[in-house]
Formats: structure tokens, sequence, C-alpha cells
């Protein structure tokens, strides 16, 4: 709620619509305090003087660390003065600071923004669809942090092609080994052949024996037939 500016009533219905839907927004990731309307519930800053923001976000760990501010302006509230008081003490806490306009106002805004020197973490812009409100991040400081990308799974090495050469060459070895054995087997039959000539030639001269044999056997008869006749001559 500003300190300073008092909203007609259909503004302030539509600020505090903005606070709830937000609210449900940045419950997701942080534990989420808001100050709608006239509430002061949420502090931010040392206790004498505290603030009181539209929503105060703080982190889910133990110490509930101060990790956000969250301020939602209407076209009304978008002005010097609210930009002096308040945009400015929340830009200075040690916590991002998003803020929240109306589509209409965003020129505006970035000028006084530029003008002042506020560090504003993101600038968000607002508007009506039908019953429904839509919003589009405008601006992002350079140093703000941006949400981390779902991990993936670590992609496999390709396999490399020359792992399937040594099996090529291995598969040609055994032909450069056949032509040792074709060598041994030409040999092999080369002897078999020179062995089979002279097994053929053995036969030769066996077969050749027995007529020489037979050609000397025949004179022998010659030689006893004339004896045989002069035995009949007597």
């Amino acid at each position: 709620m500003s300190p300073i500016l008092v909203r007609p009533v259909r503004e302030q219905l539509e600020h505090d619509r903005v606070i709830r839907l937000l609210q449900a927004k940045y419950k997701r990731k942080f534990e989420v305090a808001i100050n709608p309307g006239h509430e002061q519930t949420a502090p931010v800053g040392p206790p004498p003087s505290p603030w009181y923001p539209d929503l105060v976000l703080h982190s889910t760990e133990r110490g509930r660390r101060l990790a956000g501010i969250v301020e939602v302006e209407t076209a009304e509230s978008v002005n010097n003065l609210e930009a002096m008081s308040q945009w400015a003490a929340f830009a200075k806490q040690r916590a991002e600071f998003h803020l929240y306009v109306p589509a209409s106002s965003i020129d505006v805004t970035r000028r006084l923004c530029a003008d002042i020197g506020i560090d504003v973490t993101e600038i968000w812009a607002y508007h009506a669809v039908g019953d429904q409100l839509r919003f589009v991040l405008v601006q992002r400081a350079a140093g703000a942090s941006k949400p981390k990308p779902a991990a993936q799974a670590p992609a496999k090495p390709p396999v490399k092609a020359a792992a399937a050469k040594p099996a090529a060459g291995g598969a040609k070895r055994p032909a450069a080994a056949k032509a040792p054995a074709k060598a041994a087997a030409k040999n092999g039959s080369s002897k078999n052949g020179s062995s089979k000539n002279g097994g053929s030639k053995n036969g030769a001269l066996k077969n050749a024996a027995p007529k020489a044999g037979a050609k000397k056997a025949g004179p022998k008869k010659a030689a006893s037939k004339p004896a045989s006749k002069t035995a009949r001559r007597r």
C-alpha cells in the first residue's frame, strides 16, 4: 500500500487481485508474505522505520533469507513521488526488486528509473485479457539470475569408424594364408604325379623283364630241336 497515494476503489481492487495472483506464482519457489490493502504484516528494513511492500519473498532454507521484494503499481501510482519514496528504498535492500506496472505505463516507468537511478531487477507489465490477467517480462537487469535449464543426460560418445578397420584386415588374413596352402596342394599333387609316373615306369620295367626272359628261352628250345634230329638220324 502506498503511503502517499490513496487509490480509487476500483483500482485498489485490481491492485489486490494482482497481489494474490503473484502470491500463487512465487509460492512455487519462495515463502511469500503479502501486504494487500491497508494490511501491514510483512515488514522490510530496520525496525524504527520499516517498509511494507506488496509481496515479500523469503528463501525456503532454515535462515529464511530475504530473497525478493515485489511492488505492484496501478496507472495512478506510477509517478515521480512514488518512485523516489518507495522504489528507491526497495532497490537498496539486499534482495531482488521486481516491479509490476500496467502495460500502458511501461515507458513512464523506464524513464523514472533512469532519471532517479533506480536499479530494478525485473520490470513486468500486466494487462487484462477478458477476465484474466497476463504478465509479460519487459526488462531484466544484466546481473539478474536466470532460471537454470533442466539437466540433460550426457550424450554417448560416437563410435569411431576406425575401430572397424582391424576387423576388415583380420578378415583378409585367412585369404593370404590360403596361398601357401594352395602351393602345398600343388606340390603334393606334383609329388603324387611323379610317384605315379615312377610307379608306371617300375611297372613297365617289370613287364619288360618277363619279355626279355621269354626271348632268352626261345633259343634254348631251338637248340634242343637239332639234338632230337640227330638222335633220329642215328
